[in-house]
């Protein structure tokens, strides 16, 4: 769970992304992950807004370290093929694409043992 601090730089990010305010979103989301450097929703809100910016490298630097830090996240593997897409990295697209189809897999038959 985040820290206060961090929730609430994360919350005011939110507000500004919605509002198109894009710039000011990333210094929240920066200042969100500086408060708890494992934030992983932060990140995924910074990638997004990058990507919206078409700051792909920072994007991708962005979902690369969400993939570092929960390998089985299948929206970061998903915005990794996104953006690999958008630069002309077909291959390293097609693979994050299929990354986010297995993981995807692997976490429906887990939900379906369950039940």
């Amino acid at each position: 769970m985040p820290n206060p601090d961090a929730k609430n730089h994360y919350y005011a990010a939110l507000d500004l992304f919605a509002e198109g305010e894009h710039e000011r979103a990333i210094a929240e989301y920066r200042a969100a992950i500086a408060a708890d450097p494992e934030y992983t929703e932060a990140m995924h809100g910074l990638a997004r807004a990058y990507q919206d910016l078409e700051r792909y490298d920072e994007a991708i630097e962005t979902s690369e370290r969400i993939a570092q830090l929960d390998p089985d996240d299948v929206l970061a593997h998903t915005s990794l093929s996104i953006l690999y897409q958008k630069k002309g990295m077909i291959p390293e697209a097609e693979a994050e694409a299929n990354k986010a189809r297995i993981l995807g897999w692997k976490q429906q038959l887990r939900a379906d043992k369950q039940k």
